[in-house]
């Protein structure tokens, strides 16, 4: 039996491969030894995003885990505690790092979508007693995964701002798809990262570079970072071939996520209308298209297994919840296939 002629993959952003314009750019980068901080790619780009987010400094690193563990293990101390989302990619996703690498317990508040309130940052920090962990760190991640790639509109990261500052803790963005959330709302990156004092954002996801990310925050923070960096086996040669990719993503991909988003909604809009399938398509703000099935189309598991058999590719993330992300591996010609094949899977 021969498979689909075309295969759909919504599975993550992280899908994507270079571009011949973008593979281009990294066979052609000068290059150093970074270690020894003589790569001139990875300066330039490093000045770039600092400049971006309004940041003294910046970083490349090889990954999104490795942006916030080494942001984390440089605010924190044995024993302290992080206030997050419970469904943060830093709590979920990245192997139970905070604690095994920096030692550190989570405080986690449930979000709406995941995005939460002041109030409930100044309920979950611990009194000054010595029989409660230290609080220390509030993260919060923009643009939310599991919440849909929900936004965080900024005034209630100005409203968390004032609780941090006056309880004394330190704040981490981790902006894996901050630029999405950019694009889309018109804010500049530096308009959120004023209200933290480190971020990570990400060039292997929608921005389509192959590998990368970056962490900002002052200047003696960032050493600290560097130091961790080394210490997590995150030490890199002459990486400005990658380096390069993110230089071409920064000025070639970052309008075209509007692309990305459009193709979501118009994606989610579909879902909509399929009996069986539960979505608010208005919630779809970004890339990431989350839904859930009614019990008649059976578990989560076993309709994306049948629909990747279609050709469509996607996670089942819950055992009646599907997610599926649009990026630029996915045209407006692969949409409309997703659609069709979405339409027959509720008949």
């Amino acid at each position: 039996m021969s498979g689909p002629e075309r295969i759909v993959d919504l599975r993550s952003d992280t899908i994507t491969r270079p571009t011949p314009e973008m593979r281009r750019a990294m066979a052609e980068a000068e290059v150093g030894d970074d270690v020894f901080g003589e790569d001139p790619t990875v300066n330039a780009l490093q000045e770039r995003v600092a400049e971006l987010l309004g940041k003294e400094s910046a970083i490349f690193v090889p990954s999104g885990s490795m942006a916030n563990q080494t942001a984390i293990r440089a605010h924190t101390s044995g024993g302290d505690e992080i206030i997050c989302e419970a469904s943060s990619h830093s709590y979920l996703y990245e192997g139970g790092a905070p604690a095994a690498l920096s030692g550190c317990s989570f405080a986690l508040i449930p979000g709406r979508r995941g995005i939460f309130a002041a109030e409930q940052v100044k309920e979950a920090i611990r009194p000054a007693n010595h029989h409660f962990a230290a609080s220390r760190l509030v993260l919060i991640e923009n643009t939310h995964n599991r919440g849909g790639g929900s936004i965080w509109p900024i005034e209630a990261i100005a409203d968390i701002r004032k609780v941090v500052d006056q309880a004394e803790l330190v704040m981490h963005l981790d902006g894996a798809r901050l630029l999405n959330a950019c694009v889309a709302t018109g804010h500049e990156p530096a308009d959120y990262a004023r209200y933290f004092d480190s971020c990570a954002m990400c060039f292997s996801k929608g921005l389509g570079a192959p590998v990368g990310s970056v962490v900002v925050g002052s200047r003696q923070f960032i050493d600290r970072v560097h130091r961790f960096r080394k210490m997590f086996g995150g030490g890199m040669r002459q990486v400005g071939i990658l380096a390069a990719a993110a230089l071409y993503a920064l000025d070639h991909h970052v309008d075209r996520l509007a692309d990305d988003h459009a193709n979501a909604r118009r994606l989610a809009e579909a879902i909509a209308e399929v009996p069986g399938m539960i979505i608010e398509p208005a919630g779809v703000e970004t890339n990431i298209v989350i839904f859930d099935l009614e019990e008649r189309l059976g578990l989560a598991a076993e309709f994306v297994e049948a629909m990747g058999e279609r050709g469509v590719r996607m996670l089942a993330i819950g055992p009646r919840r599907v997610r599926a992300v649009t990026s630029l591996e996915v045209d407006s010609a692969g949409i409309d296939l997703a659609v069709e094949v979405f339409r027959q899977a509720g008949r």
